[in-house]
């Protein structure tokens, strides 16, 4: 089996979003992987871990799995012509269109979530509808070759998912195994299903400014197209 597998990467994104799945996916049988970004420059993530791309989107290959993870700044890349011209081209052909956190966001701003389900980080699932996608909860949503990923650390679960599509779940157990991903968080309260009110409460007023931004952005998109 050999398989091409590329994950978009842009300034401020998520690093967790990138190099949980990656690592997941790096480990496929026969997989092909590549990092794309605008140029070959380093890309620095929003906590300052700098990432080397390893090609260009004009030279990125055609992909077989296509992986866009999220970020703070995704609303900066809803009308940028090179991301999104590169994501409507590489998800044409693409046999999976996938995405981690609020990476849904920029395939939805690119129309590759119109008419699927999507899920997204729990405190951006409201701007999933202007680009036309149906908001789902879940750690992952497969919607046909849609395959979306919740917030961050949800990457770790949607790598495993997409590996057991693409070679077996025999191999998606070798590979969970292998990482030991058996995880036993501290706190029971990593979603605002479980968590305590009061502190999703708070987490949400930290965010707002963010949020109410990036809302915005996704009437103004919504409203254009």
């Amino acid at each position: 089996m050999s398989l091409t597998i590329g994950f978009l990467i842009y300034p401020n994104l998520t690093q967790l979003d990138f190099t949980g799945p990656y690592e997941v996916l790096a480990r496929v049988p026969g997989a092909s992987m590549h990092v794309a970004a605008k140029t070959l420059d380093l890309v620095t993530s929003d906590s300052g871990l700098q990432i080397l791309p390893t090609v260009t989107l004009a030279d990125c290959p055609q992909l077989d799995v296509l992986v866009v993870p999220g970020g703070p700044s995704v609303d900066d890349w809803y009308e940028d012509e090179e991301i999104i011209g590169f994501l409507r081209a590489q998800g044409a052909t693409a046999k999976y269109v996938t995405s981690v956190c609020t990476g849904s966001l920029i395939l939805g701003a690119a129309g590759l979530l119109d008419g699927y389900k999507a899920t997204t980080h729990w405190a951006a699932m409201d701007n999933l509808a202007p680009f036309g996608a149906s908001p789902t909860e879940g750690r992952v949503v497969r919607d046909r070759n849609r395959i979306t990923g919740g917030g961050v650390t949800a990457g770790i679960d949607f790598a495993f998912s997409v590996v057991a599509e693409l070679a077996g779940p025999e191999v998606a157990k070798a590979i969970q195994l292998g990482l030991e991903y058996n995880p036993e968080p501290p706190f029971k309260g990593g979603h605002p299903s479980v968590a305590e009110p009061e502190l999703v409460e708070a987490v949400t007023a930290m965010m707002a400014d963010r949020l109410d931004r990036r809302r915005q952005a996704a009437q103004r998109h919504a409203v254009a197209g």
